[in-house]
């Protein structure tokens, strides 16, 4: 019989509602050794906070994130906030000997990232961070692929993450709904809410990036503040494009915006070796595109492989071949390899750790587009 494990949630925005759903999904679907409970939901509005905890059914809510840390019987703190409050969070969790799931980006800089990584290794404590696009079936099938051989050697890996949501100069920044656009809230713009998911990924596939050659904008230069509603200026990035190199010898170009109209969420990576390329586009995330170079050239092309046999990545644990699944999957195959990961005493990745490396790329990207030069990273 599985062993309870009470989760307490800091956050009831997007990403608490993704978390959430995964806790109360993944105990239907995999054979898990914990059972999540949920136990403590926590807001900075009451009155979210108790709708959030009464729709989730989680035990109790409270509005002070403290509590959550203070709660014995809390086993997982799951923090879904804003950047800027990652840190101290973190820090208050791993004292306390909580396992901690936190979403993406690790931090607002390095040197934050840097004491949290310390702070979970001293204590021990099973960590996580919710780069949760590794886990698309075809995107970990991709990862497969690559560290069987398949592609060869790699010479090309490109990315891109293109939204179009703060094209309007109306849009303000800071407040609950738009803190992206808050650099004292997010730490940066598109750089550590949208390429740091393509870094992640690349480097999973493809190994660490060591330079970095990047430029980016900020096309509206004020906004009014949700809160204050004063006329500001406005701290983020807009869009970044960066080239860099990785440490196999292959090259990187990667590219993100909020101002490409058209486009809601369109995140895809392609990758280039010498037997085969990779291709992947998260509006049809339950395809990989394939071409191999060995095969006859009178049947040579790229092909569209549809992942949902069995013999794929987690999908032996959904449905019938042929039948798909979606985002809200990522984050329950999250929960499931934390909750095997930590009973069998082993790490999930990405692990702070490795969020870590992520947070030193994404710095070294906008330390270049600042100093209009290239810039080694620094790990």
């Amino acid at each position: 019989m599985a062993k309870k494990l009470n989760i307490g949630i800091i956050g009831y925005g997007f990403m608490g509602r993704t978390h959430s759903n995964a806790y109360c999904k993944a105990p239907h679907f995999f054979d898990l050794p914990y059972e999540p409970v949920l136990k403590l939901a926590c807001g900075l509005e009451e009155d979210k906070a108790k709708a959030f905890a009464e729709r989730w059914g989680y035990q109790s809510y409270t509005t002070d994130w403290h509590k959550v840390i203070e709660d014995d019987k809390i086993d997982v703190v799951d923090i879904c906030v804003p950047n800027n409050l990652h840190a101290e969070i973190a820090l208050a969790a791993a004292k306390a000997g909580k396992a901690i799931c936190c979403e993406k980006p690790l931090a607002l800089n390095t040197t934050q990232a840097q004491k949290m990584v310390e702070a979970v290794e001293k204590a021990g404590v099973p960590n996580l961070v919710s780069f949760n696009y590794r886990r698309v079936p075809a995107v970990t099938l991709a990862k497969q692929l690559i560290d069987e051989g398949r592609l060869g050697k790699i010479f090309h890996y490109r990315a891109n993450f293109l939204q179009d949501w703060t094209i309007s100069s109306q849009v303000p920044q800071g407040g609950m709904a738009t803190w992206r656009l808050d650099v004292k809230a997010a730490g940066s713009g598109v750089t550590g809410d949208l390429l740091a998911h393509c870094i992640d990924t690349a480097m999973w596939h493809n190994g660490p990036i060591t330079s970095v050659c990047a430029m980016t904008e900020t096309f509206i230069k004020e906004r009014r503040h949700a809160e204050t509603g004063k006329l500001e200026p406005v701290g983020i990035d807009d869009a970044c494009t960066f080239f860099c190199h990785f440490d196999n010898g292959s090259l990187g170009n990667f590219e993100s915006t909020r101002y490409a109209r058209g486009h809601k969420a369109l995140y895809t990576f392609e990758i280039n070796g010498e037997h085969a390329s990779i291709a992947w586009d998260l509006h049809d995330l339950h395809r990989l595109s394939y071409f191999d170079h060995r095969d006859d050239s009178i049947v040579r092309g790229w092909r569209s492989v549809h992942v949902t046999d069995g013999d794929m990545p987690y999908m032996d644990k959904w449905w019938v071949p042929g039948l798909q699944i979606g985002y809200e999957h990522t984050f329950v195959h999250q929960v499931a390899d934390f909750l095997e990961n930590m009973a069998a005493g082993k790490p999930t990745s990405p692990t702070f750790r490795e969020a870590l490396a992520t947070q030193s790329v994404c710095d070294a990207v906008l330390t270049s587009a600042n100093n209009k030069k290239w810039e080694t990273v620094k790990y």
